[in-house]
């Protein structure tokens, strides 16, 4: 919780800066308070076992890992002594607080049940952390003070915590809120603007805690925050908590001539709840009413300047300040038994983030060269550039980006990274990229058309050989319709000789026949007469055939005959013709498109 109201007192310095404002800086995250946010979202949107907490950390870790932010989990330790009645009461446990209790020299620390639902996802965000390389540092006591103490020493440059006590244990930057996707946006608060605008150090916000109420104090009752910024003001910052270890809260009642002097012109604005008419007497005897006889207060800012935290040159610290490796199997493994995913969707969240966070790292090692004056190129840096060559450039949500390839990336083989991080670590990558571009721009001109003249060579080697080419095919079909011919010739000759001898065989019946025929006209007593028997002739068997029986004969054998060898020839017509044809103008419009295109 922190101090009750100081959100509200503190508006006025709220920061929300982009997201890469993280960039290469170190950050402590208070990892209760992130459980916390994410266990609230958990919860409105689906069950605790989906575990949506532990995808949502994931997507947060991975955003920072690739901006180059070295993130360190602080955990809560043993509850304090003096924060006992506070987290009993917000157990609801229904106990009474006791005055041993509310002694918190006579009560001891109080270690956290580390079987509960809530340290359970503790847990899981620690292993989560481990294979991304993200070391754990348990705090003794506070998480808000261990992560304000290494903040504070310098040896981070702030904290993730929505606890507003973190500024009394001495936090100078402070992350509130983190929102990621497009746009993405931290919400900050300075240590330094508060004091400015405020005029608020580490003492007077102490002093509103124990006047306000906080972790470590129930505050006083009927004391508004407006009221407790006029008292703590009036004092000022370096003498406040000097004098309320002296005075005690007596000091409050002097109060005239400070309730012009508000915390914010809103405070002066809602300064009614102090009537002029007696009514800071009576605000005043319940403030000496609820802590007379006890020093509670000074427990109070005891706790608050010397809270029980690892030292900053303490072994545990020295350790987590360190470089952690990143583990992919492990990684693998964990998304795989808790989010059910495989290793390549794994590998397609993570690895581009771990490409890039390297990207910087390497930025970084030749910037930091350069300001001591060691300018060295890419190729004789100690460390090899993570980027092989640049393949296109890219533009997403507006910000000019490139297409890389990378050197041994766990994998990785191509990404798309930001176009200004490029140019900061490897410009030389970039004048390679444009030069390849250049020239293959050069190559993809087009060529002037040559001169009529210097294709006329060439022109007419082609058309010496195409004509060879239909000149041989032409021939052979020449050669091919001349033995057709012969054959068609050979075949009439081979029909004229079986005319012949069939008009042999005819001629040879005939006298047989015209015996018969006289031997018939003998026996039934009649001759011929007449012009008959004077025309009667001797045929000569050695004479030409007589013209009409051997042309009735020849025409139904050369029918047949000829028929077949019509048939003959036309396929082999088919067969030859049309084809050489075909070839010859196929090859003569090919010959007519090259002088088209020349």
């Amino acid at each position: 919780m922190g101090v009750k109201n100081l959100w509200d007192i503190l508006e006025s310095c709220k920061k929300t800066l982009p997201l890469h404002h993280l960039k290469n800086k170190r950050v402590c995250i208070d990892l209760s308070c992130w459980m916390v946010q994410l266990q609230n979202v958990n919860k409105s949107h689906c069950p605790l076992k989906d575990k949506l907490y532990l995808k949502g950390l994931f997507h947060r870790l991975r955003a920072l890992i690739a901006l180059n932010c070295s993130l360190i989990f602080v955990t809560d330790g043993s509850i304090p002594a003096i924060k006992l009645s506070t987290y009993r009461r917000r157990l609801k446990s229904g106990t009474e607080v006791t005055q041993d209790e509310t002694n918190t020299q006579k009560v001891a620390p109080l270690r956290r049940n580390m079987g509960s639902e809530f340290s359970c996802m503790i847990k899981e965000a620690k292993l989560l952390g481990v294979a991304l390389g993200i070391p754990s540092l348990d705090g003794v006591e506070e998480a808000e003070a261990q992560c304000a103490l290494l903040n504070s020493e310098s040896l981070c440059d702030g904290c993730f915590s929505s606890d507003s006590d973190i500024f009394l244990f001495g936090a100078r930057t402070v992350y509130r809120d983190i929102c990621l996707g497009e746009g993405g946006y931290v919400v900050c608060y300075e240590m330094a603007d508060i004091e400015r605008k405020l005029g608020f150090g580490r003492n007077s916000l102490i002093t509103l805690a124990i006047f306000l109420g906080s972790d470590y104090s129930p505050g006083v009752r009927g004391l508004g925050p407006e009221s407790a910024c006029q008292i703590v003001k009036s004092a000022g910052d370096n003498a406040v908590l000097q004098r309320l270890a002296l005075e005690g809260l007596s000091f409050a009642k002097k109060l005239k001539g400070s309730r012009k002097q508000g915390c914010s012109s809103k405070e002066n604005e809602l300064n009614h709840d102090i009537n002029i008419n007696g009514e800071e007497k009576k605000i005043m005897d319940r403030i000496e009413h609820d802590l007379q006889g006890e020093d509670h207060f000074l427990q109070v800012i005891d706790a608050y300047l010397k809270p029980k935290c690892h030292s900053a040159d303490s072994e545990v610290v020295h350790r987590v300040l360190a470089l952690h490796p990143f583990h992919r199997i492990k990684l693998q493994q964990m998304c795989a038994q808790v989010f059910d995913w495989p290793p390549e969707k794994t590998d397609e969240y993570i690895l581009p983030k771990i490409a890039e966070r390297d990207l910087r790292r390497f930025a970084n090692l030749r910037s930091t060269s350069s300001k001591l004056g060691v300018r060295l190129p890419l190729d004789k840096m100690p460390v090899k550039c993570p980027v092989s060559g640049i393949i296109k450039p890219r533009k997403v949500h507006g910000q000019e980006c490139f297409e890389v390839s990378w050197e041994e990336m766990h994998g990785l083989n191509t990404s798309i990274v930001p176009a200004d991080l490029v140019e900061s670590a490897c410009p030389e990558k970039i004048l390679e990229f444009e030069e390849r571009r250049a020239q293959g721009k050069k190559q993809n001109h087009r060529k002037p058309k040559p001169k009529k003249s210097e294709n006329r060579a060439p022109l007419k080697e082609i058309d010496l050989k195409l004509q060879n080419l239909l000149l041989d095919i032409e021939l052979e079909s020449n050669a091919r319709q001349k033995a057709s011919l012969t054959m068609e010739a050979k075949s009439t000759n081979g029909n004229a000789v079986i005319e012949v001898d069939q008009m042999k065989q005819n001629l040879l019946l005939l006298p047989t026949e015209l015996e018969g025929k006289v031997e018939r006209n003998n026996v039934s007593g009649r001759y011929p007469t007449g012009s008959h028997a004077a025309t009667t002739e001797v045929i000569d068997l050695l004479s030409p055939s007589p013209s009409v029986p051997s042309r009735m004969v020849s025409k139904c054998q050369r029918a047949s005959v000829d028929c077949i060898e019509m048939i003959d020839l036309s396929e082999s017509e088919i067969e030859a013709s049309p084809e050489h044809a075909k070839k010859a103008r196929e090859l003569r419009l090919f010959l007519a498109s090259i002088r088209q295109d020349c």
